[in-house]
């Protein structure tokens, strides 16, 4: 019987699932605020421990965006797991697991990126129509007023300060059911890249206060 591995941490209500033959037999969740290195691998143990010494056929796992630890540790475990179980680790987005991608409706999916900035990501029929963005204020406005005069639906993955925007968070289920839903050729893309997660923007780095200093000493 073919079986799967679903592994989706991007955000605070993380997830953990079984597929045999094609169907969900066991889900479990937790909730957790940038500890899932501590909390993932209780649920992910009970699962192994139903699958027993029947290996897995793939492992999935969500790309975000989304908790860049979380989503981190998400696909550490994957690969972990599909390494032992001798199957390929697939990374998905974790935004077509949330059940407005997966009514197929159009919608877009937004996200504070901090430091003023925010990211966008437009959906139709399951599938995302270009990679997230990012973009200021300013243009985070005129698409939700876009958004608004098309009638299409806004939610976000993590909660913006200061907006009402409707909440909504993937699971490990609603991410095998974009996984089945998606195209072929979908499928050949995840399948063919390293799991990685969605980056929204290059690692904020501060420069150290050696070379800071150095450089006024110079200056």
């Amino acid at each position: 019987m073919p079986a799967v591995l679903i592994i989706e941490t991007s955000t605070n209500a993380a997830s953990v699932a079984l597929a045999v033959d094609g169907e969900i037999v066991v889900e479990k969740g937790f909730v957790s605020d940038r500890r899932h290195n501590a909390l993932l691998f209780t649920p992910l143990a009970e699962i192994l421990e139903i699958q027993g010494s029947r290996s897995f056929d793939a492992v999935l796992v969500g790309s975000g965006p989304g908790s860049y630890s979380g989503t981190r540790v998400g696909i550490a475990a994957a690969q972990g797991a599909a390494l032992v179980a001798g199957c390929k680790a697939v990374a998905v987005p974790s935004i077509l697991a949330t059940p407005e991608a997966l009514s197929g409706e159009p919608c877009l999916a937004v996200g504070d990126a901090r430091r003023g900035s925010f990211w966008l990501a437009k959906i139709k029929g399951g599938e995302l129509l270009d990679e997230p963005n990012l973009t200021d204020k300013i243009g985070f406005e005129s698409a939700l007023e876009t958004a608004k005069a098309n009638e299409t639906t806004v939610f976000c993955m993590d909660h913006i300060r200061g907006m009402e925007i409707p909440f909504s968070s993937p699971t490990a289920a609603g991410l095998w059911q974009a996984w089945q839903a998606a195209d072929p050729q979908n499928r050949a893309i995840w399948a063919g890249k390293k799991p990685q997660p969605i980056y929204l923007a290059p690692p904020h780095i501060t420069p150290s206060k050696k070379e800071v200093f150095g450089n006024a000493a110079r200056a």
